[in-house]
């Protein structure tokens, strides 16, 4: 059964999406069948993955309109689907309001594939309106970007207030899977200073890995692919990397790196056989003469 994680916080711009996204892609790559959820209306997620909604999206599996299996594409980079949105999932919030049980809409529809994939992650709104209620009830775990700036720390503040109130009445299970920092400029004393509030005051939540400021990360989603796709030598590519191994060790799984055969690797592979077969050829005429 898929561990599922929501990326959170009520303010928006400090990484959720940018999060949500490479770090689903880095876990496929390294090994794992993942499933990215947007339940953000703006469909960054969506677009960002390089996914073109067709007929159906995560709206119409929420309004029961259609199976949460007819509402997944499978992308381009390994093993990593999406239920992508837009603008219509906006729409939703209101139409659910009048609901029984609500916030349950997104665990139930989830239940029906949540054993197909290794890990599900659900880009949440920058709110804490019906769809983030949604995703944290749907959730195992919580996973917050932190924008490393100074009002970083009151928003997550009132962020672990409806966590406690989603553990006493909608979700007993809910636990923080990790703090992430993010746009961490090293050059700026506030950036380092915020920084060390954030780990004196969250302790081991926070993740050893740091998502530094990096034009790059801003650059790939209007390609539509994952930072490690479009440069894998960013700096930006090197810290998700890094976080997905480190989110792998504590959901105590082993990744697993896909290798990827090119054709210049099948080009090189057929030389080596060619000079060994030469060296091999030369070596028996070398040892046929010597008999002789």
């Amino acid at each position: 059964m898929a561990r599922v994680i929501a990326v959170a916080n009520q303010k928006g711009g400090v990484g959720k999406t940018t999060t949500t996204v490479n770090l689903s892609a880095v876990l496929a790559q390294k090994g794992q069948k993942v499933l990215l959820v947007d339940m953000d209306p703006q469909g960054n997620a969506t677009s960002g993955t390089g996914i073109t909604l067709e007929d159906l999206s995560l709206y119409d599996a929420l309004t029961g309109d259609a199976r949460i299996e007819d509402c997944i594409q499978k992308s381009q980079w390994g093993e990593l689907y999406v239920a992508g949105s837009d603008a219509d999932l906006a729409g939703a919030e209101a139409e659910l309001m009048g609901r029984e049980n609500r916030e349950y809409c997104l665990k139930n529809v989830l239940a029906a594939v949540r054993d197909s994939y290794d890990v599900i992650l659900i880009d949440c709104p920058p709110s804490l309106g019906l769809l983030t209620l949604n995703a944290l009830t749907a959730a195992d775990s919580v996973l917050i970007p932190i924008q490393c700036e100074y009002y970083a720390l009151e928003g997550v503040s009132a962020l672990m207030d409806t966590l406690s109130r989603i553990r006493r009445s909608l979700n007993t299970q809910l636990v923080v899977e990790g703090i992430l920092l993010t746009m961490l400029d090293g050059r700026t004393n506030l950036g380092l200073q915020v920084a060390d509030q954030v780990k004196k005051h969250f302790k081991t939540l926070v993740y050893k890995s740091t998502i530094p400021r990096n034009v790059r990360l801003s650059e790939a989603p209007s390609h539509g692919e994952p930072i490690h796709i479009y440069d894998p030598k960013s700096a930006g590519a090197l810290a998700y990397l890094q976080l997905g191994d480190e989110v792998l060790s504590r959901l105590d799984i082993r990744p697993v790196e896909r290798i990827v055969v090119t054709a210049e690797d099948t080009k090189s592979g057929r030389e080596d056989k060619g000079k060994k077969n030469k060296k091999t050829k030369k070596n028996k005429k070398k040892n046929a003469k010597s008999n002789d």
